[in-house]
């Protein structure tokens, strides 16, 4: 027969058993099959744990990844300004220079005109022949037709026809109406 004692002590080992079966049942349960069939791992994997971490840090890297480009082009933006304001200065270096070019041939051209207009058309003719045709051409424009006539006659014939043929095409650039887009 059983003791009060004895009852006890079968009581508080039952009770025992009972408290270590529901501390180990979160432990047992995660090596509890999952519906598979196969075992769950209680602990991670190395690869687990280094896809997890990666997951962690990638929008920390992709900000210092973007920080960096932002600075980069930061950086870049400066130098471009940078080469757009030298470029500026040289343009209008070269846009002044060009209006001074201009104005001088201007002058010169005029000149050189009123020296061919009084010139006889054969020493004006022998000079010409030394000349570029498109400068020839230029200033034989700017001539009477009869004088002009009278030069081109004198001129070498192939000088001459050069130079008529510049002559033609400018008129021809000048008729043609030009697209205004």
């Amino acid at each position: 027969m059983m003791t009060s004692g004895t009852f006890k002590t079968l009581a508080i080992r039952a009770l025992a058993l009972v408290g270590l079966c529901l501390t180990a049942a979160p432990i047992s349960g995660a090596l509890a099959e999952d519906k598979s069939g196969e075992p769950k791992p209680a602990v991670k994997t190395a690869r687990e744990e280094i896809k997890t971490f990666c997951n962690n840090i990638a929008d920390a890297a992709r900000d210092q990844r973007y920080q960096l480009q932002k600075e980069e082009l930061t950086k870049l933006q400066s130098q471009v300004n940078d080469r757009i304001a030298i470029l500026e200065k040289r343009k209008t270096e070269y846009e002044t220079w060009l209006n001074k070019r201009t104005q001088f041939l201007k002058a010169a051209n005029a000149g050189l005109v009123d020296i061919y207009k009084k010139m006889p058309p054969d020493a004006a003719a022998a000079q010409m022949n030394l000349l570029d045709p498109s400068i020839v051409s230029a200033i034989i424009v700017k001539l009477k037709p009869a004088q002009s006539s009278l030069i081109l006659t004198e001129m070498e014939p192939k000088k001459a026809a050069m130079v008529t043929a510049i002559m033609s095409a400018m008129q021809q650039r000048d008729d043609t109406p030009r697209n205004p887009s």
